[in-house]
């Protein structure tokens, strides 16, 4: 049986508040995956951001991947749930497939390029390169946590 607690009842504990992200892996035909140079903070990302209050997962990606690198996409499948267990962010990535646009950077961007998975595990953190590698691999969708630097390992 599941029981709702309210915070009076909890006494001194918080509710605990998630952010919810979206993000895209997209793969072109020859295996190389869409990726930016974040402006805030110089790291290599997959492209992504916050959900909308209103919005549905799969809007959200699209907007995001086009906000951030001028690509047009095609949603094809949630391949992992990822969450930040330092920020309380749940991230959900799908994969993708370029349906147009061109590459460009934006305000949140630096610079946007196409990597190889090798390229990608060289530029990326590990709980962000594994986002994309995830997707190519076919067996997801999966679900990690870490905590901001490393997966948390699961048993």
């Amino acid at each position: 049986m599941l029981l709702y607690m309210s915070n009076s009842a909890r006494e001194g504990q918080s509710t605990p508040l998630h952010s919810v992200s979206v993000a895209g892996a997209v793969v072109r035909e020859d295996g190389r995956l869409l990726a930016i140079r974040r402006a805030d903070n110089g790291t290599w990302e997959l492209p992504g951001g916050v959900l909308e209050l209103t919005e549905a997962p799969e809007a959200g990606v699209v907007r995001e991947v086009w906000e951030e690198t001028g690509i047009q996409v095609q949603v094809d499948e949630l391949t992992g749930v990822y969450k930040n267990t330092t920020r309380g962010i749940v991230a959900l990535v799908f994969r993708c497939k370029p349906a147009g646009g061109a590459e460009r950077t934006s305000d949140e961007s630096t610079a946007v390029e196409w990597l190889t998975p090798a390229e990608v595990e060289e530029r990326m953190a590990e709980v962000y390169a594994i986002r994309l590698l995830d997707a190519l691999d076919g067996a997801g969708p999966h679900v990690r946590s870490h905590d901001g630097k490393q997966l948390i390992a699961v048993r």
